[in-house]
């Protein structure tokens, strides 16, 4: 199983949106962030009358015998409030005075580093240990927590002296797996995951109302919610190019919020697919989906062209960019590798031509498309 290509395709995925061009904060589209696979509380969810999902579901097939265990685990982001802070009174030497107190505010500058008001966010996963895909006739339910976590950070300007202080604050999640397995004919399990955002949540008043309220609530959500699944001495059978004799057993799968496809192998070498590990996402996608190798690295945009995105970037101006690199760590990865990427790899995004064929090929079907011409009314 080559792992290092199904991480990039779930990395991609847990990101996409995390941040987009012109990642800054002060950008509209920055405002209202983790458009895809996102579990709000249940009742959040409910007293928004479910236009929020609070559960995700994937059912698929499995060619199974009764040594097949399978691996699931569900991945996700969590959101970090990151508040900034400004130390009321210029510090006077390098040990500081936390005792003049802060106060809080929308950006700090400390020696050129703008500091603001973000969300950030951690990875999370949830592995259940593998199973027996036999055992799973017996529905199998894996609650997990994710503790709330305060941490502060201290800024200091050049000279070592104390002039500010991030505050990162994280709100407990809490959530369940539900996993089953049916048996659909000889040989062929139909798998059932469940994630659910069980989360207690006080639903929104009058006071909470609006932005407000989904921003509270996102700070307690499952955020790029996926689920990765694994078979050994099993394999998944895909749901877009089934078997004939399986057509009817596919269509039948219902898949809410999250769509499974295979992910394991080289999608461009038939010898080299497998099918032990499927990716569920919340974003609709193809068989053995692959990063563009030309690609430097995540841009948190997997629809939009690298090219577009590096040459807008290095046309952002100074400021731009200082807001840009205080943003998001993240962020300042992207800033960094754009300029410091090479011409000639620029020059490589530029256009690629991925499939060439046999001159004698071409002609073959170039002759059965005139052909069909001819027969044209």
């Amino acid at each position: 199983m080559n792992t290092q290509s199904i991480d990039a395709i779930a990395r991609a995925v847990l990101y996409e949106g995390y941040m987009l061009y012109p990642y800054r904060p002060s950008s509209v589209k920055n405002r209202q962030r983790f458009n895809f696979g996102v579990l709000y509380p249940r009742p959040y969810s409910e007293a928004q009358s479910g236009e929020d999902a609070w559960s995700m579901q994937t059912e698929c097939l499995v060619e199974a015998s009764d040594r097949t265990t399978i691996k699931i685990s569900v991945r996700f982001l969590k959101l970090v409030d990151r508040s900034v802070w400004k130390l009321k009174e210029p510090a006077q030497d390098r040990d500081g005075d936390e005792s003049r107190g802060f106060e809080p505010v929308t950006t700090l500058e400390v020696d050129g580093k703008t500091f603001a008001v973000w969300q950030e966010a951690i990875e999370c996963e949830v592995a259940v240990p593998p199973t027996n895909l036999v055992m799973l006739e017996a529905p199998l339910e894996w609650p997990f927590a994710i503790p709330a976590k305060e941490e502060p950070e201290h800024l200091y300007d050049a000279n070592g002296r104390l002039a500010g202080m991030i505050f990162r604050r994280q709100e407990l999640v809490r959530g369940v797996v539900e996993i089953s397995a049916e048996r659909v004919a000889d040989g062929i399990f139909k798998l059932q995951v469940k994630v659910k955002n069980l989360t207690a949540f006080a639903p929104p008043g009058e006071d909470h109302a609006g932005e407000r309220s989904r921003n509270r609530a996102l700070t307690h959500s499952l955020v790029s919610a996926h689920f990765v699944l694994g078979a050994v001495d099993g394999e998944f059978v895909s749901l877009l190019e089934p078997p004939e004799n399986l057509h009817e057993l596919a269509a039948a799968c219902q898949n809410i919020g999250a769509w499974p496809v295979l992910v394991a192998g080289d999608e461009r070498d038939n010898s080299a697919r497998t099918r032990d590990t499927m990716l569920a996402s919340p974003i609709i996608l193809y068989d053995y989906p692959q990063i563009a190798p030309e690609s430097p690295g995540d841009l948190f945009d997997g629809t939009e062209i690298d090219e577009i995105l590096a040459l807008r970037i290095l046309t952002m101006t100074d400021d731009e960019k200082s807001e840009m690199r205080g943003t998001d760590d993240r962020a300042r990865r992207i800033l960094e590798r754009t300029e410091s990427l090479p011409v000639e790899h620029l020059m490589k995004l530029h256009g690629t031509m991925r499939e060439l064929y046999p001159a004698d090929r071409w002609r073959a079907d170039r002759s059965s498309v005139d052909a069909w011409k001819e027969e044209m009314p």
